[in-house]
């Protein structure tokens, strides 16, 4: 059965950079999609970022590339097994160089954000089982 998958590609300043930053949260990088302008890292069977160098960017938008340091371009929201694990990589990318963002506590749903390093931020988030199968 085809399951569909999703692309997320970001505009970096520095790919090495991006590599080792989300390395370090425990992801990998597809070798077979990577450049020295772009970065594949693979977040799941389905879900995958493109750290594109903003030069390489450019090629596929007319748009003036966004600084995210100064503006919000997306909020990227990636699911987590438990509040542990929320936690636990929101305190890797911390530790790799990310900034800690805001953190949202609702009982039955807790999340928190961190920005990469170059400002997109990353949001975390954990939802009671029981309450989402209602």
């Amino acid at each position: 059965m085809y399951q569909q998958m999703i692309f997320v590609n970001l505009a970096v300043s520095d790919v090495a950079a991006s590599k080792k930053f989300f390395t370090e949260l425990g992801y990998t990088i597809n070798p077979q999609f990577s450049s020295d302008d772009c970065a594949c890292v693979t977040i799941s069977d389905t879900i995958v970022a493109m750290m594109l160098s903003k030069e390489h960017y450019a090629n596929f938008t007319q748009k003036e590339i966004a600084d995210a340091t100064k503006v919000s371009e997306t909020l990227i929201c990636l699911s987590a097994e438990s509040r542990e694990k929320v936690d636990e990589l929101v305190d890797r990318a911390i530790a790799a160089g990310g900034t800690a963002g805001k953190v949202q506590d609702y009982g039955t749903m807790y999340g928190r954000a961190f920005d990469d390093l170059d400002g997109h931020t990353w949001e975390v988030m954990w939802m009671d089982p029981s309450e989402v199968q209602g």
